[in-house]
């Protein structure tokens, strides 16, 4: 059983910026993609960016593509997304998801988080 531990949320200001981290157990971890979603109150979760097991290929939802960073570190079986020039429409609660079971962006994905609040005031 592979478990993920989300940190790195907190309150910001619009355009500060935050680092989110995802901690994951398991030996496992090298052989999936990984990825990062997010919730607003009232909103369907959805897909924020997806990167692949070796780190050689990133997606990134429109919303956030050239705002965000993903990336990983598979000896320390951690995933990151760095979060630049922050909105308020980026508030939500962001969750990192394992091992990738459907087409990228979808929620197909065998693990989850607990997740991380992330508010950005105006």
């Amino acid at each position: 059983q592979v478990q993920l531990v989300e940190s790195g949320g907190g309150l910001v200001h619009a355009g500060d910026s935050l680092r989110l981290s995802c901690a994951a157990s398991g030996n496992a971890f090298s052989t999936y993609d990984m990825a990062w979603f997010r919730q607003a109150p009232g909103k369907e979760r959805e897909f924020v960016s997806n990167i692949n097991w070796i780190g050689s290929r990133t997606d990134y939802a429109d919303s956030v593509k050239g705002r965000f960073t993903i990336s990983r570190d598979n000896s320390k079986r951690t995933v990151s997304l760095q979060m630049n020039s922050l909105k308020p429409e980026d508030t939500a609660v962001y969750y990192c998801a394992g091992q990738r079971l459907g087409p990228v962006s979808s929620h197909y994905y065998n693990y989850w988080g607990q997740g991380t609040q992330v508010t950005v005031s105006s």
